[in-house]
C-alpha cells in the first residue's frame, strides 16, 4: 500500500483529486475532482468512446437521467435485489459488510462462540441484515410513494427504457448497441481503498442488442475486445486477468459474465464486468411498462427479443488503476524523482513549455509565442518559476512526457530543446516541425 499511499499525497498536492468538502470535515465516500483530474478523466472517457462508439457503425449514444421513478427500480429488480448483508457493532457502532468482514477485509477477525466481533474494538456484532444500496429521494413537494425516486444505481436502466426511442430514431439493425458515460450512486456500507469504493462516481456502459441465438458469440467477441483495450493502454499482462463467474456467483439476471480484474495493492479486483444479462432487462420493462421492447426482423418476417451484452467499466476504478499502473521513481542526477509514465496519449498535460531564464526578456516573449502555438492543438503548460531543474520535476510528478526549453540559440536559429520525461534526454528540433514530432508521439 506504500506507493498507493504516496499516489493519494501527489493527488491533492498536485490537483488531480481532493476529499469533497474537505473544509468541512470531509464526505466519506465522496471525492472532487481537480483540474489535472478533470484532464485524466476525459482523457479516459474519450479513448473509450473512441473504441467503443466511434470506431463503430452499430453503436448510438445516448444521456438518460440521473434519477428514475420507482417503477423502473422495480422493473429492474434493484428494489427487491441491490442489497448488501450489513451487521454493526453494538459497542462502537461501526457498520461493516458482513461478506466483507468474514474475508477479512476490515482486519483480523476474531471468534466468539463461534461468532465474528469487530475487527476495531472487538464488539458483539448484531444479526446480519439486508441493506439497500439505492439513494432514495421525492419528486415534488409530497413525500408519497407515488413520488418516490431513486438516483440511479448504474446506468444501464436508462438505455433499457430508451430501447425502442433508439432503434426506432436510429432506424437500427441487429446487432447494435446503446452507450452511455454518466455519474451513478450507491450507499456503500463502508467506501474504501481510495476511489475503488465510493458513493458517487462514473460509469462507462455499453448494452449490446443481439440475435440470442449470437449471444455467446458475441459474448466471447467483447471479453476479448475490452481485454485488449487495457493492453493497448499500456497496463502490463501481469497486472490484468480475465476471470469467468462461477455459476452460484452469477447476478439474477446473468448466464454468463467475466470480470477484467486488475492487481492492485490489496489483490486482484474487479476494474469492468461483461455480462450476457440474456432478455431479463427488456423483458421486465416490458411487463412493468405495458410497452412491447421487441425487434421486428423485416427479412425474416419475425418478432425478436434480444438478449443484451453490457461491458460496464467504473471510471474511477480505470483512474486509480491509471495512476497505480504508470506512478514510477528513479533517480536523476543524484536526487530521488517520483512520477507518472503515462503514455503520451494518456498525460494529462502533453507538453509544457519554459524559457531558460524568466528574467530574460526575449526568452520569455520566445516563449510564450511557442507555448500559443503548441497550445492550439495540445493540452498545454506554462512555466517561467524557478530553475529550470525544478521546473523538469513538477512536469514529470505530473506525468508530462514532453518539456520544449527555449534558449539563446533559439533566438539564432529557431531551434528549442525538446526533453523526454521517461529518459530525460534531450534533442533539438525547429519550433516549425514541433506540431508534427508531438501529433506522432501522442497518437493512441
Amino acid at each position: 500500500m506504500k506507493n498507493l499511499e504516496k499516489i493519494i499525497q501527489i493527488c491533492k498536492q498536485r490537483g488531480f483529486i481532493f476529499q469533497s468538502a474537505e473544509i468541512y470535515g470531509g464526505l466519506k465516500g465522496f471525492y472532487d475532482y481537480g483540474h489535472l483530474g478533470v484532464l485524466l478523466k476525459n482523457k479516459i472517457k474519450n479513448l473509450w468512446l473512441k473504441e467503443i462508439v466511434f470506431k463503430r457503425d452499430d453503436v448510438f449514444l445516448i444521456e438518460s437521467s440521473i434519477i428514475g421513478p420507482r417503477k423502473v427500480y422495480e422493473a429492474s429488480g434493484h428494489i427487491e435485489s441491490f442489497q448488501d448483508p450489513l451487521v454493526e457493532c453494538k459497542n462502537c457502532h461501526n457498520r461493516f459488510r458482513a461478506d466483507h468482514l468474514i474475508k477479512g477485509e476490515y482486519g483480523e477477525v476474531k471468534l466468539k462462540d463461534n461468532k465474528p466481533l469487530c475487527p476495531l474494538c472487538g464488539g458483539e456484532l448484531t444479526e446480519e441484515r439486508n441493506f439497500n444500496l439505492m439513494f432514495k429521494t421525492y419528486i415534488g413537494p409530497v413525500e408519497e410513494l407515488a413520488s418516490e425516486a431513486y438516483l440511479r444505481p448504474e446506468t444501464a436502466q436508462g438505455m433499457f427504457y430508451n430501447f425502442k426511442n433508439v432503434l426506432n430514431s436510429m432506424r437500427a439493425k441487429l446487432p447494435f448497441g446503446i452507450a452511455q458515460i454518466g455519474k451513478v450512486f450507491r450507499n456503500e456500507i463502508t467506501p474504501r481503498n481510495f476511489i475503488f469504493r465510493i458513493r458517487e462516481f462514473e460509469q462507462m456502459e455499453l448494452e449490446f442488442f443481439v440475435d440470442p441465438k449470437e449471444a455467446d458469440k458475441w459474448f466471447d467477441s467483447w471479453v476479448e475486445e475490452r481485454y485488449n483495450f487495457y493492453l493497448k493502454l499500456g497496463i502490463k499482462k501481469e497486472n490484468i486477468r480475465k476471470r469467468e463467474y462461477s455459476k452460484e456467483e452469477l447476478a439474477h439476471y446473468s448466464s454468463a459474465t467475466t470480470d477484467i480484474e486488475y492487481k492492485f495493492p490489496w489483490g486482484w479486483d474487479e476494474l469492468e464486468g461483461i455480462a450476457n444479462r440474456t432478455n431479463y432487462d427488456l423483458s421486465r420493462h416490458s411487463h412493468f411498462s405495458g410497452e412491447e421492447l421487441i425487434y421486428f426482423d423485416e427479412k425474416e418476417k419475425k418478432k425478436i427479443l434480444p438478449h443484451v451484452i453490457e461491458p460496464s467499466v467504473g471510471v474511477d476504478r480505470l483512474f486509480l488503476a491509471i495512476l497505480l499502473e504508470f506512478y514510477d521513481e528513479d533517480v536523476v542526477d543524484q536526487e530521488e524523482r517520483r512520477l507518472f509514465r503515462f503514455p503520451p496519449f494518456l498525460a494529462p498535460i502533453e507538453v509544457a513549455v519554459f524559457p531558460l531564464l524568466g528574467n530574460r526578456k526575449k526568452l520569455v516573449e520566445k516563449a510564450k509565442e511557442v507555448y500559443k502555438l503548441v497550445k492550439e492543438n495540445f493540452v498545454a503548460f506554462y512555466d517561467e518559476s524557478g530553475s529550470i531543474g525544478r521546473r523538469y520535476r513538477r512536469q514529470d510528478e505530473i506525468g508530462t512526457p514532453f518539456c520544449l526549453t527555449i534558449d539563446f540559440q533559439t533566438l539564432e536559429d529557431n531551434t528549442l530543446t525538446i526533453r523526454d520525461r521517461d529518459t530525460t534526454k534531450q534533442e533539438r528540433i525547429k519550433i516549425e516541425e514541433i506540431k508534427d514530432y508531438l501529433k506522432e508521439k501522442l497518437n493512441f
